[in-house]
């Protein structure tokens, strides 16, 4: 009917299709669709809505009105009874089509003045479906074009794609046949196709994204297979199949994995479990993708893969003494000297080694002295020197010592020792050496030291294939067991510094052979990945208590805490972080191996001001005050221990622990 207000439907045909009852063959849905579809162009997504009803209207398809059918009947009735009015056409106003496709249909929308004129959809054919999202894109517009011919041919209008690369379509050199067709149909119209986000073109991109609108999902199954039981639930051989729309699948999902009873299973396990009692497309990959997702998943479990990043190696020195590791060695046995450290410091080209007994309490400028009486006086100042962040090297006076000197500082990566392999792995030998010599002879391991350096320094090391010392003054060292005499009558004058220096060139060959194998071998065991600036990322921490054994987690703390956005790349395997100022104490430089993709969408279950690590990204709770004393018999010995409160934010938690261990670590708690 057309009126002054425009064109809207006959009330007379509305009241018909409200009375219309229950089709109950395909003949008589074929009579109702006839009816509702002389009026498709008031129902937006009309071929979407109808299709359940136009399924069963298909020759060799057996007629089986379900819950879906009814649905779509009702809906089609509803849309009817409550048909817009749409506009009248103005000759003298530019008409707008706004155009999209998704994998299960075509929608368009003609208006004018801002008003609709009129809607059109239509359900993809079978061959359209193995179409890209380019073609289809265009095939939506074709469609506006041709079923709207009478409108548009011979104005200007202005076509509107929720895809892109459409408005470059004229000036697009390489197409193809199809597109090469339709270039043609095309060129028959005065157009202009302007690109219109998909979120805000809400009219035609309805066809995809407007909810209470069911796609026509491919079950990927026969008829034969399926079966609808007593209470029209559709079954695949007993299982339940659960539809695409209404959430029903993010609920199940949830319920497997997060509920008491399932307990955040892994996503095999939750599959398993799952494909017993549902089905539906794709079910092993909604359950992968939900789990990778999951955030306590990924704070809380272990990981089972490689570690990421390739074995990154500092480049070879040049001459001996020229780039050097240091590291300590702490909480030794106080000896009589009050010593309670080594200070291992090694040569990166020939290996060798100083071990230098101190005191823990050694300030920066005693270590400075140190250093120039024991290292620069006999080998001369280093070009770079490698080291972990402990506090004396990061001090303000090491640093300008160290810059007054012309020596470069590079300091390992937080909390990644690996970083400075060599020192760590000298360590370990001189450890051995030194609990070997107290058992053997006894006494202080003050006492031992030089004569384990001198052992260290004369042993055969296998990446320069020589031992430190000949290594380094180009000749064997004489020992107290000399299976074969070494004197100055073998090697004279220029004839040892030719040695030394063929034996250096020799060593960096060799040290370079070691690496290349060293990388080789680790890497087999080491993944490549990449993160980028902005990603979401977790950092590795710790799940053993740093400083007590308080509260009631323990070592049934996160192993992850985050996500934290990564804001820069330094280097080849290490990003720096946007820590919270919760976390401003520590390094925010991470190397890749403590860090994991965030894949989860939700917030923190664990806040930020909830968490305590350390330094060493170890969990922390500090004491609040002492609650009880009690002495424990323990053999023949009696114990005073103290009841703790500790500073849990779920509530106080309480422990005991031996009082003369808090009195050192906590004293104000007894004043």
């Amino acid at each position: 009917m057309v009126s002054e207000r425009g064109i809207q439907v006959d009330p007379a045909k509305v009241e018909a299709v409200m009375n219309w009852q229950e089709p109950k063959t395909p003949t008589e849905i074929r009579s109702f669709l006839g009816l509702a579809h002389y009026y498709r162009r008031f129902i937006e997504n009309f071929s979407r809505i109808a299709a359940p009803l136009t399924s069963l209207t298909r020759k060799n398809v057996k007629f089986n009105w379900g819950p879906k059918q009814q649905e779509s009947f009702d809906i089609l009735k509803q849309k009817l009874n409550n048909a817009p009015v749409l506009t009248l056409p103005d000759g003298m106003e530019e008409f707008v089509v706004y155009c999209d496709a998704s994998h299960t249909g075509m929608g368009c929308v003609l208006m004018q003045k801002g008003k609709v004129f009129a809607y059109a959809s239509r359900q993809l054919k079978v061959h359209e479906k193995n179409y890209t999202t380019h073609d289809l894109e265009l095939g939506a517009v074709v469609f506006a074009l041709k079923l709207w011919r009478h409108y548009l041919y011979g104005i200007k209008f202005v076509i509107y794609s929720d895809h892109k690369s459409l408005q470059h379509l004229f000036t697009q050199k390489d197409l193809n046949m199809r597109q090469r067709r339709w270039m043609e149909t095309l060129n028959d119209y005065d157009c202009e196709i302007r690109y219109h986000p998909g979120k805000a073109n809400v009219v035609a991109d309805a066809l995809s994204r407007k909810e209470g609108v069911k796609p026509n999902e491919k079950l990927g199954v026969t008829e034969e297979q399926l079966s609808y039981d007593k209470d029209g639930i559709l079954r695949l051989n007993g299982r339940i199949w659960v539809p695409v729309y209404g959430g029903l699948r993010d609920v199940i999902l949830q319920k497997a994995h997060s509920s008491k009873y399932s307990v955040h299973p892994g996503a095999d396990k939750m599959y398993q479990d799952l494909k017993a009692n549902f089905w539906w497309i794709g079910l092993k990959k909604s359950t992968a993708t939900y789990v990778a997702k999951c955030l306590t998943c990924a704070q809380v479990k272990a990981e089972h893969q490689k570690p990421s990043g390739l074995l990154q190696q500092p480049e070879l020195p040049e001459w001996k003494w020229e780039m050097v590791t240091m590291d300590f060695i702490t909480k030794l046995p106080k000896t009589r000297k009050g010593n309670d450290t080594i200070w291992v410091i090694v040569d990166r080209l020939t290996k060798s080694a100083h071990f230098l007994p101190i005191k823990e309490t050694y300030s920066s400028d005693m270590l400075a002295q140190l250093y120039i009486d024991k290292i620069v006086s006999l080998h001369g100042v280093p070009v770079s020197i490698i080291s972990d962040r402990d506090t004396r090297y990061t001090s303000h006076f090491w640093r300008s010592f160290q810059q007054s000197l012309g020596s470069r500082l590079n300091f390992s990566t937080a909390y990644h020792p690996q970083t400075d392999g060599q020192s760590k792995r000298t360590i370990q030998t001189l450890e051995d050496m030194l609990r070997a010599c107290v058992i053997d002879l006894g006494g202080s391991w003050d006492n031992h030291l030089p004569l384990v350096e001198f052992s260290y320094n004369n042993s055969y090391h296998t990446s320069i294939k020589a031992a430190p010392f000949e290594a380094l003054y180009g000749r064997k060292c004489r020992t107290p067991v000399c299976w074969a005499e070494v004197g100055d009558v073998q090697m004279t004058g220029p004839k040892i510094i030719f040695e030394t220096t063929d034996k250096i060139v020799q060593i960096r060959d060799r040290l370079k052979a070691a690496r290349d194998r060293q990388k080789s071998y680790a890497d087999l065991k080491r993944k490549p990945f990449n993160f980028e600036v902005g990603d979401k990322v977790l950092l590795k921490v710790s799940p053993w208590k740093g400083v007590m054994r308080f509260g009631k987690k323990g070592k049934l703390s996160p192993r992850y805490i985050g996500p934290f956005e990564i804001i820069e790349r330094v280097g080849s395997v290490a990003y720096k972080l946007n820590l919270p100022e919760e976390l401003s104490s520590i390094h925010n430089v991470f190397h890749i191996c403590n860090l994991k993709k965030c894949f989860a969408d939700e917030s923190l279950v664990i806040p930020h001001t909830d968490v305590h690590v350390d330094e060493s990204l170890k969990f922390v709770e500090k004491p609040v005050s002492i609650k009880d004393r009690q002495v424990k018999k323990l053999r023949s010995k009696y114990i005073p221990i103290v009841k703790v409160k500790g500073d849990a934010r779920r509530g106080p938690e309480y422990t005991w622990e031996v009082e003369s261990t808090m009195k050192e670590k906590y004293p104000h708690l007894f004043q």
